[in-house]
């Protein structure tokens, strides 16, 4: 039920409790753009109707919202979370907009779900929560419970040339950003991902890798 909700995940990674204050706060910090970003991520996934796709860090459920929409009554929307809070109010949102999505408090390095589960997983604005060694255990994770072919997103931030950009960074993290995701197409190849690609988004301060689970190998 709505406020009953359980402790947080174990993990070495940074949990946010601020749930209720979260979209408020994202839209301040990106002057307004937090919803267009929400869309880029989902639209960079090329998610197809009937699929099934996994959202690591879905915080307060906004990308996992858009990505239920795109897969439609056919497919299915998972989303895990380290703070309770986050999937608490995630659950809220879910329930007023008639979405059924599996929300779940747990963390990135032990994900509750079997091998080959998913078509795809989706990151938005998470990994750098996570110290380098958990980047590796999790992307490892991910890699399991993904189908062979399956497909990793990661959207992320990114060292920006733009001084809103780099504005917008110093308010996020106040003034120290840190590694970005131009650091994580190593920590795929570590993982064992295929097509490893990253490249730029629309905003100068996010950029975005992907890959692809492999099949298994044949003698």
């Amino acid at each position: 039920m709505p406020g009953q909700h359980s402790h947080d995940a174990a993990t070495r990674g940074r949990v946010l409790h601020w749930a209720h204050a979260y979209d408020l706060f994202a839209t301040l910090t990106t002057f307004g753009r937090a919803s267009a970003m929400r869309e880029q991520t989902a639209d960079l996934a090329a998610l197809r109707p009937g699929e099934r796709v996994l959202e690591i860090g879905c915080g307060a459920g906004a990308v996992a919202q858009r990505a239920k929409a795109r897969v439609g009554p056919t497919g299915e929307v998972s989303g895990i979370d380290p703070s309770a809070d986050m999937i608490g109010v995630a659950r809220e949102k879910a329930a007023r907009a008639g979405l059924t999505i599996d929300y779940r408090v747990a963390a990135v390095e032990a994900l509750p779900y079997s091998d080959a589960s998913f078509d795809v997983v989706l990151s938005s604005l998470m990994m750098h929560h996570l110290p380098d060694d958990l980047k590796a255990t999790g992307m490892a994770e991910v890699r399991r419970v993904l189908k062979p072919g399956g497909r990793l997103l990661i959207v992320d931030f990114q060292q920006p040339r733009g001084w809103l950009s780099r504005l917008t960074l110093k308010l996020i993290f106040h003034g120290h950003p840190g590694r970005g995701v131009q650091d994580l197409p190593l920590v795929l190849s570590t993982a064992g991902f295929d097509d490893i690609r990253s490249g730029s988004t629309r905003f100068d301060f996010l950029g975005f890798v992907a890959g692809t689970a492999p099949y298994p190998t044949t003698v």
